[in-house]
């Protein structure tokens, strides 16, 4: 298992687009991608989870990524994020 927090930074947070591309991204991968915010844990590799967290901009999240391959998993949602989600 393996994680990492980042802030996210796109102005509309995780509304449906930025969440598409969230989950397109997460989709990729073999491991189990999650995230961690307000004290819930999220699939990221679900739209509807991902929008059900109400992430907006300035908020911290953590990924957890467990699997095969876990660290390549983590370091492409870690950049999808720092890229602005499509935004």
């Amino acid at each position: 298992m393996t994680t990492g927090k980042i802030i996210v930074k796109n102005p509309t947070g995780l509304h449906l687009r930025p969440a598409g591309a969230l989950c397109t991204e997460a989709i990729k991968f073999k491991s189990h991608v999650h995230f961690m915010f307000g004290g819930s844990t999220y699939n990221a590799k679900s739209v509807l989870s991902v929008l059900g967290a109400c992430v907006k901009s300035g908020d911290e999240i953590e990924f957890v990524c467990e699997g095969i391959d876990e660290e390549e998993a983590l370091a492409a949602m870690i950049a999808v994020v720092e890229r602005g989600l499509g935004e």
